[in-house]
């Protein structure tokens, strides 16, 4: 049921906005420059790379607010939630602090990525956080500029460090109506009840956060679809510690996942960091990561070396499998069209064992892994007692390497690692793509090994793939 068009609305700038004569599945970001006439936010890569679409959204009931990349969120998942784009936050009668820093620092050259530097800055004077470089670099990490250079936008971020001008976004009830743009209805279940009635239409689709999906999934306006969005379900956003396990729902975002894992988990921090920029961890979700069935999935790796379950649900119940179970070839699940993920139990890493999570890419930031490597081990007197290693890029799937961890257990530390070293091809078949041959897979998974012995080993601590010092 399609609910009355007064009530398909988008807060743009504090200001309602009426969804009303709309003939296609659009963006966000075209719907902003196109319907809206709002022009300060760009499009660049439309792949959410370079963060000239960067907006920030919010849900009405507090001011903390995200940012985003409006190039990949379609208008039909932000019904009822408020918009900040870069007009919102200051003119040039009255210019946010950050926007007169800008100009102060000589931040901007051409232009063009200004405004997305803007919201991602903003962002974090508007968070708790402390403005450092580690916070800043992270903040921007989204966000590229090809002529002004990033010293002077540093400078410019850390000249407003203390500057408490807030962004306030207009208090208002979400509304997460159903609403149907072209051929296109996108439904918006807000609990697995309204969920599992959905599934009995005949032409329906998951969608989660999109950071994926969106890029594969064409506009087109030819054929009715009903796209079902996950995002808004509040079971699958719940989070709980039960006993050693932490329970995830599964539309939990990447963002949220990293600061419940800084305490938890901490040795997952610079991973998850890596994962994206803020903008693509504060709308990809830990479930959509996963079921996108990706051999280099970042999360994956991880899930798996600790023996993580799903819990799964559908129209005929739930169901548990372990992780392992999930994945059957290159970019496919056990999943039937009905079924999605609804929560994750992670096994909390226990006391005696050492958690290392490594990913290898072009790019520091903003890249997707050429292989990657989670390895929980536990050390009894020089002796390897038990170790799980699960590996992405070595194969068609995410997947653990059982044969090797059963060769390393019992083996003294130095040899074992040696042994995993020397004998690596008997246990991974890598492919040869864009991001690397399978020679240089091979040769960067010896790496990864070699890297483990200096921290075991020689007791080298050096957990950030940034830190290694092979001298």
């Amino acid at each position: 049921m399609l609910y009355s068009e007064d009530l398909n609305v988008v807060y743009v700038n504090n200001e309602k906005r009426l969804l009303s004569n709309i003939d296609h599945d659009i963006t966000l970001l075209d719907w902003l420059r196109t319907n809206q006439k709002l022009k300060g936010t760009k499009e660049g890569c439309a792949e959410g790379d370079c963060g000239a679409c960067s907006v920030l959204v919010h849900d009405g009931l507090n001011s903390e607010v995200k940012p985003i990349n409006s190039c990949l969120v379609r208008l039909g998942q932000v019904v009822g939630k408020g918009i900040i784009t870069v007009e919102g936050v200051g003119n040039e009668k009255k210019p946010h602090p950050l926007q007169t820093a800008f100009i102060k620092e000589n931040a901007s050259q051409c232009g063009y990525c200004t405004p997305g530097f803007i919201i991602s800055g903003i962002s974090l004077l508007n968070s708790k956080k402390d403005v450092n470089d580690n916070s800043i670099n992270d903040a921007i990490s989204g966000n590229l500029c090809r002529c002004t250079g990033y010293s002077p936008i540093v400078k410019a971020l850390k000249s407003v460090a203390n500057n408490n001008k807030e962004i306030k976004p207009k208090h208002f009830v979400e509304q997460n109506n159903d609403i149907q743009l072209g051929m296109v209805t996108y439904c918006n279940p807000i609990n697995l009840g309204e969920l599992k009635q959905l599934t009995n239409k005949k032409n329906f689709r998951f969608l989660a956060g999109g950071t994926d999906l969106n890029l594969q999934r064409p506009i087109i306006n030819e054929v009715k679809n009903t796209i079902i969005n996950l995002s808004n379900i509040k079971e699958l956003k719940e989070i709980e510690i039960q006993g050693n396990n932490l329970l995830l729902g599964s539309a939990v975002s990447i963002e949220d996942f990293l600061e419940i894992i800084k305490d938890k988990i901490p040795e997952l921090i610079e991973l998850l960091q890596r994962f994206g920029s803020p903008q693509i961890r504060n709308q990809g979700t830990i479930g959509g990561n996963l079921c996108t069935s990706s051999p280099i999935g970042d999360i994956a790796p991880v899930l798996l070396a600790l023996n993580s379950k799903l819990n799964i649900f559908s129209r005929e119940g739930t169901k548990k499998v372990y992780l392992r179970d999930f994945y059957t070839g290159y970019r496919k699940n056990i999943l039937n069209k009905d079924e999605i993920i609804s929560s994750i139990e992670i096994p909390l890493p226990k006391k005696d064992y050492n958690l290392f999570c490594w990913k290898l890419s072009k790019r520091y930031d903003q890249d997707i892994s050429t292989i990657s490597l989670t390895v929980y081990i536990k050390i009894k007197d020089q002796i390897i007692d038990d170790i799980h290693l699960a590996a992405g890029g070595i194969a068609e799937i995410p997947k653990t390497l059982e044969g090797l961890c059963k060769d390393m257990i019992g083996q003294e530390l130095d040899k074992s690692i040696s042994l995993a070293i020397n004998d690596i091809k008997s246990h991974i078949k890598p492919i040869s793509d864009i991001r690397g041959t399978a020679d240089y897979r091979i040769e960067a998974f010896r790496g990864l090994f070699k890297r483990l012995q200096k921290c075991l080993v020689d007791d080298v601590n050096t957990l950030s793939i940034m830190e290694y010092n092979d001298e």
